[in-house]
């Protein structure tokens, strides 16, 4: 099968679970642009946990970074790599995420507590 879009597979290493409870969460699928990305390893990444906006009344609208105008509803349940374009992503909308398995500087933007983003919160597990 011939891969046109520039899709690859690591199985290297385990993706991270950022979650602190699998079980209590809610997720959708969402389209992740170039724009949020961020150079990891010579790739451009948004990791996990990041805070995004999403237009939960039309999910083909890509989602953006979180500002005053649009505030951050959702959160990137795992890495999605946008180096060669906008890429499918999963945004979790209601859940719990332990702060201790994000990325240092992904920590640097959220904070625990109860609701912070959405509906959904961040607990040091």
């Amino acid at each position: 099968m011939l891969n046109y879009d520039g899709t690859f597979k690591v199985t290297a290493t385990a993706p991270v679970q950022i979650l602190a409870n699998v079980e209590l969460q809610e997720s959708v699928g969402c389209i992740v642009p170039t724009s949020l990305g961020t150079t990891v390893d010579g790739r451009s990444v948004v990791k996990a946990g990041t805070p995004i906006h999403i237009d939960l009344s039309n999910l083909q609208t890509p989602a953006a970074a979180a500002t005053a105008e649009s505030v951050a509803n959702a959160v990137l349940l795992h890495d999605v790599d946008v180096t060669n374009g906008s890429h499918n992503g999963t945004a979790l909308i209601f859940g719990f995420v332990n702060i201790n398995r994000l990325d240092s500087d992904i920590q640097a933007k959220v904070t625990a507590g109860i609701n912070t983003v959405g509906a959904v919160s961040f607990i040091k597990a």
